[in-house]
């Protein structure tokens, strides 16, 4: 019997290890899901929530219905100040009112990002959009100079350069009856982007199959649909189940493109005599990439390659998608309202009468009615329609306790609809902007780039990128819209795009 013992003794020791050891990993998660499930219960929330996978199996599978059925939840919650949804073992609460909004976006405490922005890191690494603590902070205010406004003024010419090349386009469409203006106003952004955050042409105008085009568009929706999906957070699933190969294979093509532009600009700087004059003597444009470059920490540290890709990439992925869908619902509205599109025009004809000069900064400053046009149509179709953060203490809103570590979720979409503040508010008014009809609206009812100590950083590069094109476009062409828009069944992913783009007529302007 004791040899029996004794041969069985080491089996017996190792499975013994194994349920001690698994029980000590599988503790503190379990305790903690439990902790939040119990502080979490008062809270309203969504029925059918099944252990461990929470309402995932709830959400549909297409992205514009995913999105619609969010904002159906937020309509059906209207008279609460927040609901709860959990996904997967994570808790969400879904923020919709304006001050309830405010007690997270003012907070200086609840700066990290959301668990589901963790899946943006093996593209974006940890870079402004992504990172958290003290290297969020370092990282801002290392990188605020670089939107200084007289900077972004030398990226004036590009934007000219590229709107008058989408306008040459769109002459082409010009009275042929309708097309779908969507693709060409996001490769016009798309080129706007690369020459002024890496220097770089892209021709995407002129090559819109480029590899790099198609990959950016591409590891979008594929980060999109993992996020809803929680059996495919783990790595392990994901790979052997899921998109994992795919999602390597374009993230390949995306880190190649701009760790090849990197390193030609370090060569192309090292080498020049002149970091401000060309051996010819003309000007040189700087590109946000050339000011990384130089740039160096409180140490005077200088930032690493890793460093400069991160935020390139961040560059990339913000700063293209969010102003070419602003630009193209704008474009669908103003096709739609013909009056509004008419007072445009009148405002773009005192600025520059007929002259087909390219816009400069005081002309930025006296196109007050278009920024107002701008501004509602963020309002109607906030390019992000929903973000989030994790809450680093315990929030209290409205009576109710959200633990720390919960993620809240701010739905802009429907935060922008709210009668109280935007009456009748499907209606497209530009005139609720002009500075008499703003006073008194709450700063957090209207967060189109988000609000607080992390708003978006480029929303002056954005908002001069859509002036210049939209201008552009309208001092060439009328706009006539071809959809209704309950038909354009707007997808919320990580940018709110409607589902089969924007269909519209031009006719050319007399000069």
């Amino acid at each position: 019997m004791t040899v029996l013992l004794g041969s069985y003794s080491l089996p017996l020791l190792g499975v013994s290890l194994f349920i001690a050891a698994l029980t000590y990993i599988t503790y503190k998660p379990l305790s903690n899901y439990l902790h939040k499930w119990f502080e979490m219960k008062p809270i309203p929330g969504l029925e059918r929530s099944y252990p461990f996978i929470g309402h995932a199996l709830m959400f549909k599978t297409d992205p514009g219905e995913f999105f619609r059925q969010i904002v159906d939840y937020t309509q059906e919650f209207r008279d609460k100040p927040l609901f709860k949804i959990w996904v997967g073992p994570i808790p969400f609460v879904i923020l919709y009112h304006a001050e309830n909004v405010e007690k997270v976006l003012s907070n200086p405490v609840h700066l990290d990002k959301s668990f589901a922005y963790k899946f943006l890191h093996p593209w974006l690494g940890t870079g402004l959009l992504t990172s958290t603590g003290k290297k969020w902070r370092q990282r801002r205010k290392i990188l605020t100079p670089t939107f200084h406004f007289s900077i972004l003024t030398e990226f004036l010419e590009v934007m000219n350069e590229q709107a008058k090349i989408l306008v040459e386009k769109l002459g082409k469409q010009a009275g042929k009856g309708p097309f779908n203006c969507f693709s060409h106003i996001t490769l016009c952004a798309l080129d706007i982007i690369c020459e002024t955050a890496m220097g770089k042409k892209i021709y995407a105008q002129s090559n819109s199959e480029s590899e790099y085009v198609k990959s950016v568009y591409k590891m979008s929706d594929i980060i999109s649909r993992r996020q809803r999906t929680p059996w495919f957070w783990p790595d392990c699933m994901y790979y052997y189940f899921g998109e994992g190969k795919e999602h390597d294979k374009t993230l390949k093509v995306l880190h190649s493109f701009t760790n090849k532009v990197i390193k030609e600009r370090t060569r192309i700087m090292s080498s020049s005599e002149s970091d401000s004059e060309s051996d010819q003597g003309t000007r040189k444009r700087r590109a946000f990439l050339d000011m990384l470059l130089k740039t160096q920490d409180e140490n005077g540290n200088k930032l690493s390659h890793q460093d400069i890709q991160e935020e390139v990439d961040t560059f990339m992925f913000e700063g293209h998608d969010t102003t070419a869908a602003s630009m193209n619902w704008t474009l669908h509205l103003l096709g739609s309202h013909p009056e509004i599109q008419r007072k445009v025009q009148q405002e773009l004809q005192e600025v520059f009468g007929t002259s087909d000069r390219p816009v400069n900064t005081e002309d930025l400053k006296q196109l007050k009615y278009l920024d107002c046009v701008i501004k509602e149509s963020l309002r109607l179709f906030p390019s992000v329609p929903f973000f989030a953060r994790s809450l680093c203490d315990d929030c209290h809103i409205n009576g109710f306790t959200v633990p720390k570590g919960a993620n809240a979720i701010v739905v802009t979409y429907t935060l922008h609809r709210d009668p109280r503040y935007f009456p009748e508010p499907e209606e497209f008014r530009p005139e609720r902007f002009l500075p008499e009809n703003s006073e008194g609206r709450p700063p957090y009812a209207y967060v189109p780039f988000s609000a607080g100590l992390r708003n978006c950083i480029g929303q002056r590069f954005a908002q001069m990128e859509e002036k210049v094109v939209l201008a552009s476009t309208l001092r060439k062409f009328s706009i006539q819209a071809c959809q209704q828009r309950d038909n354009l069944r707007p997808v919320g992913e990580l940018i709110l795009r409607p589902e089969k783009g924007i269909q519209i007529k031009l006719e050319k302007r007399a000069s």
